[in-house]
């Protein structure tokens, strides 16, 4: 009786933490994200034209990828009771400054600001987390959960800035209301944070039974992970997710320019496209990769095949006679599948026997591969669009896309064999 007592114990603070690393998660980014909500009043207040934002934009995603390298150290020697917290405070601490309504340098240094607390401090730290609080069994939930709890969080504090900035005259005054808003409720969550999420278990050395130094083993760790063949293979399987995920952007101008969408519709199709999904696809992929698939690497080789086909499929459709609801509809579909991809596109990590004293090395090194298409994805599909104006712009879009889809296809299929390979090696096939 007591056994199952404590095991219910160990259940329910698994999940309470993971409830608080959800908090943390859908929090942090909402600052760095004031464009989603805000990018009138950025452009009236902040005094900033379309190529400054993205200035901004480019900053925040250049110290994101260069910090990532820097990561691979930092997420292992220190512990994440310190850096979840640090990073969220920091965050908020920028927000208190850009509530100043700073000078265009300013605004650049803040979003590289942010993108150090959030990118470089947080994330890969909040990752290694979630994988450390499940079983090998559970990782596809974990990572479903973690997504559609974000997207739960990222609604509540979008919509309760916006609700704030129209509540006090959607001016100047609104607009500086909604970032001390999003600045406290980071710090807020920072403190949380610092109490209840526990510090990383020590590491005791085989031989002499004594704590190893958590400097020496972080650059131990990061050499190991960087040496990792299968690591490299699954963050090249987020480059190609990460790739197509970029493209669901031009969806919006797509059901506008070629359907003729009304702008009443376009806000509503936004919040499903963005949080709608999230909170569906999350879940739902990380059950099927489980209970399914039994393996996070199968669905996404399955869904990637799946994507890739579906949007040779997409493009041949005759949208120039469609209904605009069909066209909405097929997209967020399509979209569905990205975001389930998304929900769980960290969980093969644990599947390559990664071991857990260095997964927040090798977390940064999926980040820094994996996320690497926001430097330059936005980029082609924007020329692409640009140089090939109307529907045959789209549709080029949509045949990268597929080519994205097809490449992680092949790149899973790869890592697939190569965890086959491992398993034989070890006796347990």
């Amino acid at each position: 009786m007591e056994k199952v007592i404590s095991k219910q114990q160990e259940s329910t603070k698994k999940w309470f933490t993971l409830g608080i690393l959800i908090l943390a998660g859908g929090t942090v980014f909402k600052l760095s994200s004031l464009k989603d909500a805000f990018y009138i009043p950025m452009q009236e207040y902040f005094g900033l034209s379309h190529t400054e934002i993205g200035a901004a934009l480019s900053v925040y995603a250049i110290v994101q990828t260069i910090g990532y390298a820097f990561s691979i150290y930092i997420s292992d020697r220190f512990s994440k009771r310190i850096l979840i917290p640090t990073g969220l405070i920091g965050v908020g601490v920028i927000g208190l400054y850009l509530a100043t309504f700073p000078s265009y340098y300013g605004i650049l240094a803040s979003w590289g600001g942010m993108a150090l607390f959030a990118e470089v401090i947080f994330w890969p730290v909040l990752v290694k987390a979630v994988r450390l609080l499940g079983d090998s069994d559970e990782q596809g939930r974990m990572f479903g959960f973690l997504e559609a709890g974000r997207g739960v969080v990222d609604t509540v504090v979008a919509f309760s800035a916006l609700t704030l900035f129209v509540k006090l005259g959607s001016g100047a005054f609104g607009f500086r209301a909604a970032i001390l808003f999003f600045a406290i409720t980071a710090i807020v969550v920072g403190i949380i944070t610092y109490f209840f999420v526990e510090d990383d278990a020590p590491v005791i050395d085989e031989v002499s039974g004594e704590e190893v130094n958590k400097k020496k083993l972080a650059m131990a760790g990061a050499k190991q992970a960087i040496k990792i063949p299968e690591l490299w293979i699954a963050s090249f399987m987020i480059f190609a997710v990460y790739s197509v995920y970029a493209g669901l952007t031009y969806f919006i101008p797509f059901l506008k320019d070629i359907y003729g969408m009304p702008v009443a519709l376009v806000g509503a199709y936004g919040i499903i496209n963005q949080y709608g999904l999230k909170m569906v696809g999350g879940p739902v992929g990380g059950m099927l990769a489980d209970k399914k698939f039994k393996s996070s690497t199968k669905y996404l080789r399955f869904t990637f095949l799946l994507a890739g086909i579906a949007m040779i499929g997409f493009l041949m459709l005759p949208h120039d006679t469609m209904n605009i609801y069909l066209g909405m509809t097929c997209t967020l579909l399509f979209g569905s599948i990205i975001f389930s991809q998304r929900a769980i596109f960290f969980a093969p990590i644990d599947e390559i026997k990664i071991p857990k004293e260095i997964s927040g090395a090798a977390v940064s090194v999926a980040c820094l591969v994996g996320y690497s298409p926001s430097m330059f994805a936005f980029t082609l599909y924007g020329s692409i669009l640009d140089n090939f104006p109307g529907l045959t712009g789209y549709r080029y879009v949509f045949m990268v896309m597929s080519g994205f889809a097809f490449v992680g296809f092949f790149i899973s299929s790869y890592l697939l064999r190569r965890i086959n390979k491992q398993k034989n090696e070890r006796g347990t096939i």
